[in-house]
């Protein structure tokens, strides 16, 4: 089962594409969609729905798995956030593709053993669980995370 990771967020969404086959994992592929902060909203969330949706059509996964949406101290913030989940879900619902939305701390735990961990363990989890594979950027990570969270929480094949 391929599964897609994603990590949104307006200024730079990470995705990432594994393969679940039981236990056993494989790195497909990782990225980053960065947005421009001089860009107008509308237009921003356009290309990330476009580029999240070129992604899925590439890579065919089979479903998405996403973080649960938080609440930032700065309400400004939290809706940009949600905006860019938006415009991600969007895609994968364009696509039909199904999603799973997990809480944070189960993705840390699931990586890393603990829901407290830091980005640095996880980091360094993913290096063990994808040997060999040189992760670019902290949101394609995070990403990444999220979709062998999915698939250690039962949602792979």
């Amino acid at each position: 089962m391929l599964i897609l990771g994603l990590d949104p967020s307006l200024t730079c969404t990470g995705w990432g594409v594994v393969r679940s086959v039981g236990s056993r994992l494989t790195h497909i592929a990782h990225g980053q969609v960065p947005t421009d902060a001089g860009t107008p909203m509308a237009a921003r969330l356009h290309h990330l729905h476009d580029a999240i949706a070129a992604v899925i059509g590439t890579y065919a996964p089979d479903r998405a798995a996403v973080e649960e949406v938080f609440v930032n101290k700065n309400p400004a913030s939290t809706l940009k956030l949600a905006q860019a989940r938006g415009a991600v879900l969007a895609a994968c619902g364009r696509c039909s593709l199904p999603v799973a939305e997990h809480a944070t701390r189960l993705v840390k735990k699931a990586v890393v053993g603990t829901g407290r961990a830091e980005k640095a363990q996880v980091q360094a989890m993913l290096k063990i669980l994808l040997p060999g594979v040189k992760v670019t950027g902290a949101d394609a990570a995070d990403a990444l995370a999220v979709a062998i969270a999915h698939a250690h929480l039962g949602g792979g094949g």
